[in-house]
C-alpha cells in the first residue's frame, strides 16, 4: 500500500535494518572528508571502512552539512507530503539547508506540503523518532496529528551512551589534552546524554562493563510502561558489545522491541570506536 507522506532524513541518521525495510526513508548523505579524500557517508564509505580509516589518522575528519541541492532532489517525490527530520540544529546548518531547500522547492511546487523537523537529536534517537513516526502514518494519521505527536517525542525520549575512549574528544579539542589522557589512562569511561539537541556529560565509571551498567541504570531509572516502548541500540564498529546490551535489557525488561544499528561517521566522529549508544521511546 502506498504511503501518504513520505520520510526523508539525513546521512547522520543510524538506522536499524529493520527500520529501512519498513520506513523506506529517503536519505540525504553527509560529506565525510580524510584529508583531501571526501566521501559521502552511508554511500560512498561504509561504517566498517570508516572505523578503519578514523583508526589511523592523527586529526578527526571533517563532516560537512549537505547542500540544499541534495535535498531538493529528495522532495522531487510522488507523495504530496513530506516529512524532513534532520540532526540537531545546534550541532549542523542542515536544518537550515533542508528548510531553504523547501522554500526553493514550494515556490515551483505549491501544491506540495513540505514539514521540515529539528529533531533535536540524532544517530538513533533520529531514527527511533522516524519508525514511530512511521506507525503513526501507518495507522491513517494526518500530517497534522504526527506534528503534535512528535513534540512529544522530542520530550519523551531517552538517549544515553557510553564511551569507549576520549580520544576523539581529545583530538577535537572538546576537553583538555591532559585530563583527557589521564581520565583514559585510569580507565575511566564517560556517559553521555543527548538532551535539548546537545551532548552533555553526566557521570563517569572505572572499567567498561561498569560504564555500560551504569548508562543502562539511567535508562531504567527514566522509564514507564516499557511495553509500549522500543529500544535501539548503536553501537561504533563493536556489533558483539551491543548484542551483550541486547540480552542484558531482554532479561530484565519487557520491551515491545529492541532493535540494533551501527553509529555512523556523523556520531561516530565524536564517540570514537567502541562506544554504546541506548535510546528508548
Amino acid at each position: 500500500m502506498k504511503k501518504s507522506i513520505k520520510i526523508i532524513t539525513d546521512g547522520s541518521c543510524d538506522f536499524p535494518q529493520e527500520v529501512i525495510d519498513r520506513v523506506n526513508p529517503g536519505i540525504v548523505g553527509i560529506n565525510v572528508a580524510f584529508g583531501d579524500e571526501s566521501f559521502i557517508g552511508g554511500v560512498e564509505i561504509d561504517d566498517e571502512t570508516f572505523y578503519n580509516k578514523m583508526r589511523g589518522c592523527k586529526e578527526l575528519p571533517k563532516t560537512s552539512s549537505p547542500s540544499p541541492d541534495r535535498f531538493l532532489e529528495l522532495y522531487n517525490c510522488e507523495e504530496d507530503e513530506v516529512l524532513v527530520f534532520t540532526l540537531t540544529s545546534k550541532l549542523s546548518s542542515t536544518y537550515s539547508n533542508a528548510v531553504l531547500a523547501k522554500n526553493m522547492y514550494l515556490e515551483e511546487n505549491p501544491h506540495k506540503r513540505i514539514e521540515v523537523i529539528d529533531s533535536q537529536s540524532g544517530s538513533i534517537g533520529v531514527a527511533l523518532m522516524i519508525l514511530k513516526c512511521n506507525e503513526l502514518i501507518e495507522n491513517g494519521k494526518t500530517m497534522d496529528e504526527i506534528l503534535d505527536a512528535i513534540e512529544g517525542f522530542k520530550q519523551e525520549i531517552i538517549f544515553f551512551g557510553a564511551l569507549d575512549t576520549l580520544e576523539n574528544a581529545i583530538k577535537g579539542g572538546r576537553i583538555n589534552a591532559v585530563a583527557g589522557k589521564l581520565i583514559n589512562a585510569l580507565n575511566f569511561k564517560v556517559i553521555i546524554r543527548i538532551e535539548d539537541g546537545l551532548v552533555k556529560p553526566i557521570d563517569k565509571a572505572r572499567g567498561g562493563s561498569n560504564s555500560l551498567k551504569k548508562a543502562l541504570e539511567y535508562v531504567k531509572n527514566h522509564l514507564t510502561h516499557v511495553e509500549t516502548r522500543t529500544v535501539v541500540i548503536g553501537h561504533a564498529n563493536c556489533p558483539e558489545k551491543a548484542e551483550k546490551i541486547k540480552q542484558i535489557i531482554n532479561e530484565g525488561s519487557n520491551f515491545k522491541e529492541i532493535l540494533i544499528s551501527s553509529i555512523g561517521p556523523i556520531m561516530g566522529t565524536f564517540t570514537s570506536e567502541g562506544a554504546i549508544l541506548v535510546s528508548v521511546l
